[in-house]
């Protein structure tokens, strides 16, 4: 977590409270490819991190962790703007109020138990997203996260813009029970994407809310879905789950 070290941690699909009405909100993501051997290292040492951070109440830091089922840790934080990398950092933060050593030792520990970081922004699109009962990244008592990445070759964005509309309006017009998040990629992503992130109790809530999804909705709902596989580059699909004893927000 070295980003996390000197911009704080963060990472989708995926996530925080309430935010502010602007029709598209940034986020900042740094996200650890934890080894798999590694992973209790990594969770016991983040822990302490956590411990620590509520101990002084550390002020003007907030983000929330997604854990993905292939120990991919993403941390994320909303982002006014990009200048505002540059205010200190969260490990910077605590170590005025925990000591350098203390925390220099906690994050060198951590680093060790990964190979490979990422950092780039997410764009939350208020225009696609379908939450017609009021927008929240963080639905009560659902952690349970899956997240569809629809990527997009450059000269098609227009014609998968259109698509993932159209998906919208089936939703809306047929009073869908199944709400969704959707960001497009930004700044420091390998390639440019859109991601919808589906929010549920578990994974058996969430096959029930697609089943249900799909006898209201019926062959449309395929249609609709078809021409947006079509249209885009390729698709994939992540699974994970929020985890608020690994995220941070201040008293």
């Amino acid at each position: 977590m070295k980003t996390l070290k000197s911009t704080i941690v963060l990472a989708i699909m995926i996530l925080l409270a309430p935010m502010h009405s602007n029709a598209q909100d940034m986020y900042y993501v740094h996200q650890d490819v934890v080894k798999p051997s590694k992973v209790v290292e990594y969770e016991g040492t983040l822990q302490e991190i956590m411990a620590l951070a509520k101990k002084h109440n550390l002020q003007g830091t907030r983000f929330i962790t997604l854990v993905s089922n292939n120990s991919n840790y993403s941390y994320v934080m909303p982002l006014a703007n990009m200048a505002a990398l540059d205010e200190p950092s969260f490990p910077a933060k605590l170590a005025e109020k925990a000591g350098k050593d203390v925390v220099k030792n906690l994050f060198d520990r951590l680093d060790k138990c990964y190979d490979i970081e990422m950092n780039y922004t997410l764009i939350l699109d208020r225009d696609l997203t379908y939450m017609p009962n009021g927008f929240t990244q963080t639905p009560a008592g659902e952690n349970y996260r899956n997240n569809h990445l629809f990527h997009i070759k450059p000269g098609n964005r227009t014609v998968v813009k259109e698509k993932m509309k159209a998906v919208k309006d089936l939703f809306e017009s047929k009073g869908s029970k199944l709400y969704y998040r959707v960001y497009k990629s930004g700044f420091g992503t390998p390639n440019e994407y859109y991601m919808v992130a589906v929010a549920a109790k578990d994974i058996t809530d969430m096959e029930l809310k697609g089943k249900a999804n799909a006898a209201l909705l019926g062959d449309a709902l395929q249609e609709a879905l078809n021409e947006l596989y079509f249209s885009s580059l390729r698709y994939e699909k992540l699974e994970g789950n929020i985890r608020p004893d690994i995220s941070y927000s201040p008293n």
